[in-house]
């Protein structure tokens, strides 16, 4: 299998100095008196990416993932190791990055494509596919100073992802926008991985990288930490994070959903608001106390607001009050199909024999479609419920076993 990307001990320094003068003085300094302390932002980094692979890149911001995209890209030089690319890259490094405000969206469009090795004649006949992606209407013809952030995104998605690229880079670019905006952006990172593009993809939202990337390597303090299958990386990472820091899975949609969120409501009525794909209404719970081995049932009202939504998929959570995962299955995973037409639809989901022996425990319900990438609402905590038994074990939960006395 070709290699796209090779990557062989990348080492990234840079002087930081105290002040601004101080460049000056370590430039003219007769005695070569050093002014400024090295700071490596990447250690001595090598990993390699195939033709065709999807290689998720996780990390805390300052770990060294976006000076890495950037000498990639070649927007960086690295201080010593080497890097070899085959094939045309196409980036998504920073909101906006290569628009010339003061141009129009179409202009940029034709100057993104200069950039990235593209002629007018050639750009041409890919524009009006790249304009009918970015969907920002008779803004293409705007100057981009006046675009909202979620129009940067938009647009420098729609160039980058329409010019038939060997390898695309997207950093944060799905953080930006709306839901309807994300599945349309997947759905193309999909198709291109299909058809044999190398993609590197950062992104805090670590469920992203466990469904839609095949490889993943974990950057920690500018090393990689950890590299292998995705759904193990971002296992071990999740762990790290989550003893280290304490940040709760999901919390990145947590500000989206209060933003977009509509008042619970029993009858099916359209939002007024054209972003909101689906909503879960309401969920109630069988029993909120149960002993272990009791049955329990969670009932899920949610609303489609599409005539139909591809790949939709609900699931459903057991947390503790600490936020440790306890159990998540969903229906993509168990190949359960839910009615994904517009309308109003109720589930259950049920658990025959509660295994767990005791303490207090929540439960979240989420609606994702594209096998789970692209979060369309999310409740936290939305019920509880508490387990209680007379002494019948200790730890956390029973496991089904058996004794055998041999002698």
């Amino acid at each position: 299998m070709q290699t796209m990307i090779d990557i062989k001990n990348i080492v990234k320094t840079y002087k930081l100095y105290d002040k601004p003068k101080d460049r000056l003085k370590e430039t003219f300094s007769l005695s070569k008196r050093k002014y400024h302390v090295d700071f490596s932002a990447l250690k001595g980094i090598s990993f390699s990416v195939n033709a065709g692979d999807a290689l998720g890149i996780l990390g805390k911001n300052g770990s060294g993932k976006s000076t890495l995209l950037k000498m990639i890209t070649g927007v960086l030089t690295p201080t010593s190791g080497e890097i070899r690319v085959n094939g045309k890259v196409s980036a998504i490094l920073e909101l906006g990055a290569g628009f010339n405000p003061e141009y129009s969206g179409r202009e940029n469009i034709y100057l993104n494509g200069l950039m990235m090795g593209i002629d007018r004649k050639e750009m041409d006949s890919k524009i009006e596919s790249i304009i009918q992606f970015a969907d920002i209407g008779d803004f293409i013809e705007q100057p981009v100073k006046l675009y909202s952030s979620g129009m940067f995104a938009r647009l420098a998605f729609a160039v980058s992802i329409n010019v038939d690229p060997d390898i695309l880079i997207v950093d944060e670019a799905l953080a930006v926008g709306d839901t309807r905006f994300q599945t349309k952006c997947i759905e193309k990172m999909k198709e291109l991985k299909s058809k044999g593009t190398t993609i590197l993809f950062v992104s805090h939202a670590t469920e992203q990288v466990k469904r839609f990337c095949n490889k993943a390597i974990w950057i920690k303090d500018g090393v990689i930490e950890a590299e292998g299958e995705a759904s193990e990386i971002v296992d071990i990472y999740e762990d790290y994070m989550k003893n280290s820091t304490g940040d709760s899975k999901y919390s990145q949609y947590k500000d989206e959903i209060v933003q977009e969120s509509i008042e619970d409501k029993q009858d099916f009525n359209m939002p007024e608001n054209p972003d909101i794909l689906a909503y879960i209404n309401n969920v109630k719970i069988s029993k909120e106390k149960i002993r272990t081995f009791d049955s329990i049932e969670v009932e899920i009202d949610y609303d489609v607001y599409k005539p139909f939504i591809e790949d939709l998929l609900i699931g459903v959570a057991i947390y503790t009050p600490n936020r440790e995962y306890v159990f998540g299955p969903n229906t993509f995973l168990e190949k359960v199909q839910i009615p994904n037409n517009m309308g109003a639809h109720k589930i259950k989901y049920k658990i025959p024999k509660v295994p767990l022996l005791g303490g207090a425990f929540c439960v979240d319900v989420g609606l994702f479609n594209n096998e789970g990438i692209v979060c369309l609402h999310y409740k936290e905590n939305i019920v509880t419920f508490q387990i209680s038994n007379k002494y019948i074990s200790e730890g956390f939960v029973y496991i089904d076993h058996k004794w055998d006395v041999v002698k």
